[in-house]
C-alpha cells in the first residue's frame, strides 16, 4: 500500500451532523476500499483565496491514510458525489511509504 494525503472543505455552515455524516461516509470509503486511515486532522474554518460556490471560508480536514493505487479512483468518485464537499485533492506522499 502507498501513502497518500486527503484534503478537502466543506462550508462552515453546514450542521455538524451533516459534517460528522460526511466524514464517516469518506472514512467508509477508504476503509472499504482496503485503506487504513492513519490520521484524520480538522484545521477548521479557513479563509478561501477566492470565493468557490459564493463561499468565501471553508472548514478543511486533513486526512492522511496507506490505500491501494487502483482504490484511488473510487475514493475521488465518492468526494465528487457528496454534495458537502466543495473541493477534495488527493495527493501520493513517497515520503511517508
Amino acid at each position: 500500500m502507498k501513502a497518500y494525503e486527503l484534503l478537502f472543505f466543506v462550508n462552515p455552515t453546514i450542521e455538524e451532523s451533516e459534517r460528522e455524516a460526511t466524514m464517516q461516509r469518506i472514512d467508509s470509503t477508504i476503509t472499504a476500499q482496503g485503506g487504513v486511515i492513519d490520521n484524520t486532522d480538522n484545521w477548521g474554518r479557513r479563509k478561501l483565496a477566492y470565493e468557490i460556490d459564493k463561499l468565501a471560508d471553508g472548514d478543511y480536514t486533513l486526512i492522511d491514510f496507506h490505500a491501494e493505487p487502483s482504490s484511488i479512483d473510487e475514493i475521488n468518485r465518492v468526494l465528487r458525489i457528496i454534495d458537502a464537499v466543495k473541493r477534495s485533492m488527493i495527493i501520493a506522499r513517497t515520503d511517508r511509504d
